[in-house]
């Protein structure tokens, strides 16, 4: 039987992450947001490569299959993915004085509830931390805040609209501190 196996994202598995992220978006969402709001959603979520080239970005497999995928990023983005409405900022944060990013979080429907998304924060965590990081922010998703506040973070602000979209997707800014 294989076992969840965690590793740096290359350009390779990028068709793969995306299948992976619209899974999700699709599924996982659904309890959380209406029809016309996953649709939305997809203007404010998504892939960033750029965390890609900059090695902070995960996937977890489970044999050939990609159970989830997720990062951090020293870049003062905190979230938004290549085609998203969001306009990034590749400005690199101090780690003294600003937060490092988590981004792009995401498990694929059959994996849930096997800590996979555990297992791709505490990743982000240490690397982070490693980088001298002493707190991490990210804007979730109604449907990624339970797992966040299992893991320790905290609500900064509640967003009613993440991007410019029609109709408007909520999301949930949040952090912590890497004590």
């Amino acid at each position: 039987m294989p076992e969840l196996t965690p590793r740096l994202a290359t350009e390779a598995d990028i068709p793969a992450i995306r299948a992976v992220m619209e899974r999700a978006i699709d599924s996982l969402q659904a309890p959380f947001l209406t029809p016309d709001q996953i649709a939305a959603s997809r203007r404010s979520m998504g892939l960033d490569t750029q965390l890609i080239a900059d090695r902070t970005y995960f996937v977890v497999t489970d044999g050939e299959a990609l159970a989830g995928c997720g990062g951090w990023s020293y870049r003062a983005t905190l979230y938004g993915g290549d085609a998203s409405a969001i306009r990034r900022d590749a400005r690199v944060l101090d780690p003294t004085a600003d937060a490092a990013r988590i981004r792009a979080m995401y498990t694929d429907p059959a994996f849930v509830r096997r800590g996979v998304g555990r297992m791709v924060l505490a990743l982000c965590e240490d690397a982070a931390r490693a980088a001298g990081f002493r707190r991490l922010e990210m804007m979730a998703t109604l449907g990624g805040e339970p797992l966040y506040r299992a893991c320790g973070y905290r609500e900064i602000e509640r967003v009613p609209a993440m991007a410019d979209t029609d109709p408007p997707v909520p999301g949930l800014r949040m952090g912590k501190d890497l004590a």
